[in-house]
């Protein structure tokens, strides 16, 4: 999965991600350094990445999960005449 920027994320994450800036700026009492906003941005898209990646793997694993539990039909069955050559081996 690559990385996710902030044009990639939705309105409330962004929404979030600002709040987050903001709680840091006022613990800080100032303005935060280009390095400290950075370190907060990638902080929190890599716990969103994470969630992201974990909602994603649950997704698979019940899709594998739905495609293993599927009645085969019978036209996915073996057919030997589909695999040999009618005039057999040369």
């Amino acid at each position: 999965m690559k990385r996710l920027t902030q044009q990639d994320m939705t309105e409330s994450e962004q929404r979030e991600l600002k709040t987050q800036l903001d709680r840091a700026r006022k613990a800080q009492g100032r303005d935060l350094t280009n390095s400290e906003n950075n370190r907060i941005k990638d902080d929190y898209i890599d716990a969103l990445m994470a969630e992201k990646e974990k909602v994603a793997s649950k997704a698979r694993a019940e899709k594998r999960r739905a495609k293993a539990n599927a009645t085969p039909s019978t036209s996915a069955t073996y057919d030997w005449t589909a695999r040999t050559h009618p005039r057999g081996r040369r």
